[in-house]
């Protein structure tokens, strides 16, 4: 094992630990195959399935292979035929049994922190669907919850900018304004601290996933 999967490994262990203080079940899985495998197995047949707008569950093929899994009702976002459509679909999905997500960043005493522009998605992980699954690459553990929101802001917000291709100040140099841009995609910061009954399944991922 090399020097990084072994520090991933131990690091691993020590978020999961603290996860379930916080009435949140975890896995680490050290490939993404794996990671792939875990996700599916958590699901089971006849659930009505649905996930946000993650670069993580899309990168792992997550989405592939629910559509597959012929006893899965899956609500599916991605093919939504206007902006119209998608609002009903981010509506409906509070009615899942299970919905999938990332996260932005992870402290390792086991805190989620996300930022969202528009909100379903942050709406979603607090209230609604029955279980919420978390698919998180290690390159998003940070060691405190302040350096997790850091990592949000001046490295998952600009990435996404980027990719969404709106101009807000950090699309323009790469750094977190704390702008309050009309395209801003930081209008809502969302910190998991504890899962009430449960909700809340986390499945870290060895491998630097999404952004």
């Amino acid at each position: 094992m090399k020097p990084q999967e072994q520090r991933n490994e131990r690091l691993a262990k020590t978020i999961l630990k603290n996860l379930q203080r916080r009435h949140i079940e975890g896995f680490y899985c050290p490939t993404a195959e794996e990671a792939v495998n875990k996700v599916s197995e958590l699901i089971k047949d006849g659930s009505y399935v649905t996930w946000g707008g993650s670069m993580t569950i899309r990168d792992l093929g997550i989405p592939d292979v629910l559509r597959e899994r012929r006893a899965l009702e899956v609500l599916d976002r991605d093919r939504a035929a206007d902006r119209e459509e998608a609002q009903a679909i981010y509506l409906r999905a509070f009615s899942a049994d299970v919905y999938l997500t990332s996260a932005n960043a992870i402290s390792e005493d086991g805190v989620i922190v996300n930022i969202d522009g528009n909100g379903n998605r942050v709406a979603a992980i607090t209230w609604g669907p029955k279980k919420v699954i978390f698919v998180i690459g290690m390159n998003k553990v940070a060691p405190t919850v302040e350096a997790a929101l850091a990592r949000v802001r001046g490295t998952a917000s600009p990435i996404n900018a980027a990719r969404f291709d709106i101009t807000t100040p950090c699309q323009i140099d790469g750094v977190c304004h704390n702008c309050n841009s009309p395209e801003s995609i930081c209008n809502y910061v969302h910190f998991l601290r504890n899962s009430p009954k449960g909700r809340h399944i986390v499945v870290l991922v060895g491998e630097n996933l999404g952004y």
